[in-house]
Parts: C-alpha cells; structure tokens; sequence
C-alpha cells in the first residue's frame, strides 16, 4: 500500500505518464491522418491510371 501511495505523490512518475498520453494522442492523429490522405491518394492514382493508355495502342 505504501508503494502505491509513493507512486501517486511522485511527480516523476505522473510527468513520464503525461509523456505516455500524449505520444499515444500524436501517434493517433498520425493515423488517423495517413488512413485518410492514403485513402485520398490511391483514389488519385487510379484516376490517372485509368486516363493513360495502355501500351501497344
């Protein structure tokens, strides 16, 4: 129990997990971010694909 309470009133402890929450919120918008713009940019190159012509034509 004695740990525990240490564990609370430490502030090195509470700062590293700060630390923790917001690489996981950053590494959540990276995600999010590249699911979407990858999305986007395989949409683009299918267009293009298709408006090029084949070879042999």
């Amino acid at each position: 129990m004695k740990t525990i309470i240490r564990l609370f009133k430490e502030e090195e402890g509470a700062t590293a997990l700060e630390y923790g929450l917001i690489a996981a919120l950053i590494a959540a918008v990276i995600v999010a971010a590249v699911t979407a713009l990858g999305t986007k940019v395989s949409s683009t190159f299918s267009y293009i694909d298709s408006k090029m012509p084949t070879p042999g034509q």
